[in-house]
């Protein structure tokens, strides 16, 4: 059973920066896979970034270029650095870890991989920001 415990988020004006944290107590069985998904208001949940255990990267449109995601394997620590933030960005944000998921789908499907395999979530954390 693995534990995902999160911590950052908050409230931010736009163009600020927030860093989100969620420490891992054991990694699943299989290739390592994790990323952090996020639900708007009023909106379905949606895929922000995956990492997998080679630092293969994946991002949403709509944060590539001012999210960074990365994984401390010192400490078992993910992280999602938010910069340049909109009111867009405003939603409960989640990290997950598939209970399995191929290096393939870890990085092109992952919103698909958790839900079809089932994954390990945190308990979300509000990132909200103000215009």
């Amino acid at each position: 059973q693995v534990q995902l415990v999160q911590s950052g988020g908050g409230s931010v004006q736009a163009g600020g920066s927030l860093t989100l944290s969620c420490v891992a107590s054991e990694y699943t069985s299989g290739p390592f896979c994790m990323g952090w998904l996020r639900q708007p208001p009023s909106k379905a949940r949606e895929e922000v970034a995956a990492i997998d255990s080679e630092g293969s990267t994946s991002y949403a449109s709509s944060v590539r270029g001012r999210f960074t995601i990365s994984w401390d394997s010192a400490n078992n620590t993910l992280y999602l650095q938010m910069n340049n933030l909109t009111p867009e960005d405003t939603a409960i944000y989640y990290c997950a870890t598939p209970r399995s998921s191929t290096k393939r789908n870890c990085i092109y499907n992952f919103p698909a991989v958790v839900v079809q395999n089932g994954a390990f979530w945190g308990q979300g954390t509000q990132v909200t920001v103000s215009s």
